[in-house]
């Protein structure tokens, strides 16, 4: 718990805001950000004392009178707030490990990460808690911050954290029970500099692990089981293809020997989906949920909001939106569900990363409408794969272009394979407006 001091927080958003309403009761708290925030909120941590700062030069808001920085986990550590902070000797973490120092004793934490399948798996996890008649909070990554529910947490209740590679980069004391390491492949590059640095990171969600916490682990997956090979955890693996604590067989999966479901009574499709549900089940098996709590969420279990969400149909042509794919391991993903003609729907940040591994998986695509700052590397993308392609500057107009050059039983498919940050402040922003767009294509 952090009492009695000085505190910057580097960046608004929902974690920066929710870290200020847990420190301002005791602690003296500046948030800045560059951009001009909700003045509702503003007003709300004006009243709890908290001075926010708007300023494009924050550097020169923070001098040696702070005792702590608190940034949002998307801020590299290039920024010139964080490089001060190091030379003045001042701690920097991000909001999780904040909220981490406010937890009681005796709380169960479950921790996720991995490059895909974390909502979703997050999510699942939690629904099986609840399920199960377990007092239980679900956040994290998943854009629910901790510090917002922290200190209404009391011992033996689950917390349940989606922990993203970026939140990882600034945790130094944050342990979990359970750690759930759903895969990792080579993405955010551009954020560690280095495919071993991001792997560096994935592995904190780890630290302090001893026999008595639990490591889940993909084992189709040779990264993951390569970078766990020497963790102290006790180990259990989930696979596809091969014997493990979770697996598949004759259709069904099973946990221990112990048939849980029929593949064809989940309602929640997609090989990569099935991961996510052994993943899931292997974390609340470890705290003995029972099976048919598990089989009850199972059969119920539509999906997370903006991961391959189903929008609607408009003149039988279906809409989905997947704006939480921000790599092309996830659009891959996608498009690997659908076998009716796509006109997918790709952009946004640019972070330097190639297109090209998406290219084998788009037999299915008819039409590519691209936006964003990434759109003319898209276009050229599309050009050598001989895909037709536009360029248009905002997510409206790719899809409404895509609904005007769709046929009945076409599919219209969200799956940006970038980052939101160019245009929106995140992929649920760029999920909902989407989704209000179709909405509005639906009632013309």
């Amino acid at each position: 718990m952090v009492n009695n001091q000085k505190v910057f927080i580097l960046g608004m958003a929902k974690s920066g805001f929710a870290a200020a309403k847990l420190l301002a009761s005791s602690n003296t708290v500046v948030i800045t950000d560059q951009k001009s925030q909700n003045p509702l909120e503003l007003r709300e941590l004006e009243q709890l004392g908290v001075s926010f700062i708007q300023s494009e030069h924050q550097e020169e808001l923070l001098d040696s009178s702070f005792q702590l920085v608190v940034k949002n986990p998307a801020i590299p550590e290039k920024n010139p707030v964080i490089e001060k902070a190091r030379k003045l000797n001042i701690p920097v973490i991000n909001e999780m490990e904040l909220a981490y120092h406010y937890l009681p004793n005796g709380v169960n934490l479950i921790g996720i990460t991995g490059s895909n399948g974390k909502t979703t798996t997050t999510t699942l996890i939690g629904r099986m808690l609840e399920s199960d008649g377990r007092r239980t909070f679900v956040g994290g990554n998943i854009g629910v911050p901790f510090s917002s529910f922290v200190q209404d947490v009391k011992p033996n209740d689950m917390v349940v954290l989606e922990v993203s590679d970026h939140q990882l980069c600034d945790m130094y004391e944050f342990q979990t029970n359970v750690s759930v390491l759903t895969n990792i492949f080579k993405v955010h590059l551009d954020f560690h500099g280095s495919f071993e640095r991001y792997k560096e990171m994935k592995k904190k969600i780890f630290a302090h692990h001893n026999r008595y916490q639990t490591a889940i682990i993909n084992l189709d997956d040779e990264e993951s089981l390569a970078l766990t090979s020497d963790i102290e955890s006790t180990k259990e693996y989930f696979s596809k293809y091969q014997t493990a604590t979770c697996y598949i067989k004759e259709n069904a999966i099973y946990y221990q020997n112990e048939k849980i479901i029929d593949l064809k009574d989940i309602l929640l499709k997609g090989e990569h989906n099935y991961e996510n549900i052994m993943a899931a089940i292997c974390a609340v098996k470890v705290y003995g949920v029972d099976t048919k709590s598990i089989v009850d969420v199972l059969k119920t279990f539509q999906g997370v909001e903006h991961r391959l969400e189903y929008v609607g149909k408009i003149d039988n042509v279906s809409f989905y939106n997947d704006s939480k794919s921000t790599n092309a391991e996830a659009t891959i993903t996608a498009l690997k569900s659908f076998q009716t003609p796509v006109l997918l729907i790709l952009g946004g940040l640019d972070r330097g990363h190639s297109f090209e591994e998406i290219a084998p998986f788009m037999q299915h695509v008819k039409y590519v409408a691209c936006y964003g700052e990434t759109k003319f590397r898209i276009q050229s993308f599309c050009a050598e794969s001989h895909i037709p392609c536009e360029v248009f500057e905002n997510l409206r107009e790719a899809t409404t272009a895509c609904f005007v050059k769709s046929e009945a039983y076409d599919t219209v498919l969200l799956s940006p394979a970038c980052a939101s940050w160019d245009q929106y402040d995140s992929f649920e922003s760029r999920g909902k407006e989407f989704k209000e767009i179709v909405k509005e294509l639906g009632s013309e």
